[in-house]
């Protein structure tokens, strides 16, 4: 079966950010393998996202805290560090809930959800009162330049699906996949081995 046709800008003519990019079977980087990456800035000269599904083995949020110097009110043993992407891998993002902000850093992304990409974050996430209510901790982003993005969804190798909570914040990262694709009525043994191909 083929994939679904995919519009490259959503029915009101905007592009993809706040949206989910889910991997189809058979991608030819095995980086995205079963991915789902959530896009947070996606215009006419790129488009920038983290993989919410991919975290990094062994490695706690409160860990990294830790070695980086950061000193965090908050333990919460659960939550892993993702890796967002292949770019830029020493470097941290924070996706979070709107309920936190730095007004130097942080970026509105869409329906409710910023970005912040600085120490501040990391501080944030360590403590009691300005901890955003949700947030993920990534190391390294996804990218594409001009173009790039919109050809590969005209090629079939992602799909699109609304973002949720639980999707982007839930720690149940195995079910991601499946769950995104099942959300857009789709199931992984009706998809084609090969993305595009019947």
């Amino acid at each position: 079966m083929d994939a679904p046709e995919t519009d490259l800008l959503d029915g009101e003519g905007q592009f993809l950010t706040g949206r989910l990019l889910v991997a189809m079977p058979g991608i030819e980087d095995p980086r995205f393998e079963r991915a789902v990456v959530y896009l947070c800035s996606h215009d006419d000269e790129q488009a920038m996202g983290l993989a919410v599904n991919r975290p990094v083995e062994g490695l706690t949020v409160y860990e990294l805290l830790d070695k980086l110097g950061v000193d965090p009110e908050v333990r919460a043993p659960s939550d892993l560090v993702m890796l967002g992407g292949p770019v830029e891998r020493e470097r941290g993002f924070v996706l979070h809930t709107d309920d936190y902000s730095s007004p130097e850093s942080t970026s509105p992304v869409a329906d409710g959800l910023a970005l912040t990409v600085t120490r501040d974050a990391l501080d944030a996430l360590g403590s009691r009162i300005q901890r955003p209510r949700r947030a993920i901790l990534a190391l390294g982003y996804s990218g594409w330049g001009p173009g790039q993005l919109e050809q590969e969804l005209r090629d079939n190798v992602w799909l699109i699906c609304d973002a949720d909570e639980g999707l982007l914040f839930d720690d149940d990262h195995d079910s991601k996949w499946t769950r995104a694709l099942a959300k857009i009525g789709i199931t992984a043994d009706h998809l084609s081995a090969q993305a595009g191909r019947a």
